[in-house]
């Protein structure tokens, strides 16, 4: 069955079988190997990916019902300088990412979070907490990726005149230290 998928903003076109998921797509296809496999099964969170804005755990997701969609994968988080994104980098500084295998997935969850806030309030602990049940992480306990993303958002609200909670790359004079 033939495909077309928007891919980090590139259209990929390509033939799939009936039954391909999307992270078997993303990952053997298109060799987009920051969407990781954790447990086939959708428990840990590892392959989630933005589908039409939405995250998704890939690995439930057939590639023929994905067809005509836009898909944001790890790869497409950062900024055409390279840069990481505001949320990426709030992450880095509260060691929110340990050993690195679950954050490409809480990155794509996450910033959905993120962006759902913006031009409002913050997300509290409890509903960054909440948000996070389908990302399963054995290194950080979460404390970190909680700070991590109080960060982001508080960078980006003093970035934005309109307070907007947004993912922007955060600023080196505020990534230098600045308690949030």
């Amino acid at each position: 069955m033939d495909i077309t998928l928007n891919v980090n903003g590139r259209p990929e076109q390509f033939s799939a079988r009936p039954n391909e998921l999307l992270v078997e797509r993303l990952r053997d296809g298109l060799g987009l190997t920051g969407t990781k496999v954790g447990c086939d099964t959708g428990q840990c969170g590892t392959c989630v990916v933005r589908l039409d804005g939405r995250s998704v755990k890939s690995c439930l997701v057939l590639t023929a019902s994905a067809a005509g969609s836009e898909v944001a994968t790890i790869e497409g988080e950062t900024t055409r300088g390279g840069e990481l994104s505001g949320l990426q980098e709030a992450l880095r500084q509260e060691h929110g990412t340990q050993c690195g295998f679950c954050t490409p997935g809480m990155v794509m969850a996450l910033g959905e979070l993120v962006d759902s806030t913006a031009g409002g309030e913050a997300p509290t602990e409890p509903e960054i907490r909440e948000w996070l049940t389908g990302n399963l992480c054995r290194c950080t306990g979460y404390h970190s990726v909680v700070r991590g993303v109080q960060r982001a958002c508080a960078a980006a609200r003093a970035e934005a005149p309109s307070g907007a909670c947004e993912p922007t790359v955060i600023a080196a004079s505020t990534a230098a230290g600045q308690e949030v």
